[in-house]
């Protein structure tokens, strides 16, 4: 039999595709004239980013990502292409057709770098025109993730602001890193990703409403205790020193005879009317509304001395304390149907 693909036909598939972009375009109102139609540049964008990609090859075993813990990563631009190919492998049936892929992949590479910077694009933020670079993010699983839905994240490429500080920057702003994916996996797993490699990473509280709360703290004998920090009545100002709790600018929170958990409300107030300045001996509801009040709790990834262009990752690197031995043997007998 005749085989009706030879080497001639293939070059000639090849020559003609190579002609493919300036031949046909396609016309996003949104976005412009591409080679790739919209749908299946933002079906390969989202890819880019994992959507649909399952969790077991991202984690494969549970006890790379523990309760209460965080993993940063690099994403391998090398896979995430190989993954795209894979997808668009799935048209080629003949030769010619695999030849006149390879010839125009090249423009749809390019158009997916572009597109996959625009699939999670805020209100009123610019349309972003360049190719991606690099992507790194985390993953996090904590309760913190079903405690609070609305996590807020950012990510910056200098450490240009006190990690108190409030900020107003978006993600347009120069030191600000544009957040390529956020999103809840399950009720207490956070996937984020970020475009490019930051400095520091913000997790933050939702800053929705304002709560009432005292804060955990360790003492001399490596003991936990709560303690809330005292404000000075005139003007809500916290009392120095700022950055640390010790008797002078906290006082220990009471808790109630044979109710672990429940705060003795009565006595935490004479004991606030006594250290608060300004506080006339008495404190009134206002006044011991402004003592309890708390604000978002931030979380600060990557300078913890705040040193400027400290990055991230060689302070937190993931190390394997699992022999692979024993990880083999825990994972033989799970699927074996064990505990």
């Amino acid at each position: 039999m005749k085989s009706a693909i030879n080497a001639q036909v293939a070059l000639k598939a090849a020559l003609k595709a190579t002609q493919y972009a300036d031949l046909v375009t396609d016309h996003d109102p949104d976005d412009g004239n591409h080679v790739v139609p919209g749908e299946l540049r933002r079906f390969l964008a989202r890819l880019r980013l994992l959507h649909g990609v399952p969790f077991s090859y991202l984690v494969p075993d549970a006890d790379l990502l523990p309760l209460e813990s965080i993993r940063f990563f690099h994403l391998d631009r090398a896979w995430t292409d190989a993954l795209v190919q894979g997808a668009l492998s799935v048209g080629t049936i003949t030769s010619t057709d695999r030849a006149q892929l390879e010839a125009v992949y090249p423009h749809i590479r390019d158009e997916v770098d572009e597109a996959e910077r625009n699939i999670r694009r805020p209100a009123r933020e610019d349309l972003l025109k360049a190719g991606g670079g690099a992507i790194t993010g985390f993953v996090m699983r904590s309760r913190l993730v079903s405690g609070w839905p609305n996590l807020h994240v950012r990510a910056y490429s200098v450490d240009s602001l006190p990690d108190n500080a409030l900020t107003t920057q978006a993600e347009s702003s120069p030191y600000r890193m544009k957040v390529l994916r956020l999103e809840r996996l399950a009720p207490s797993v956070l996937l984020v990703l970020f475009d490019g490699v930051p400095a520091v990473v913000h997790i933050e509280e939702p800053r929705q409403g304002l709560q009432f709360g005292v804060r955990t703290t360790r003492n001399s004998q490596g003991s936990s205790q709560a303690r809330l920090p005292v404000r000075d009545c005139a003007n809500g100002n916290g009392v120095p020193p700022l950055d640390a709790m010790v008797d002078a600018n906290s006082v220990a929170v009471p808790f109630r005879a044979n109710a672990p958990g429940v705060i003795n409300i009565h006595e935490l107030r004479k004991r606030l009317a006594i250290k608060a300045p300004h506080s006339g001996g008495s404190l009134e509801s206002n006044e011991f509304a402004l003592q309890m009040l708390r604000f978002p709790y931030r979380q600060v990834f990557g300078d913890p001395d705040n040193k400027e262009q400290q990055r991230f990752y060689p302070l937190d690197q993931f190390k394997v304390t699992l022999a692979l031995d024993t990880w083999k043997t825990q994972l033989a007998g799970k699927l074996d149907g064990g505990p």
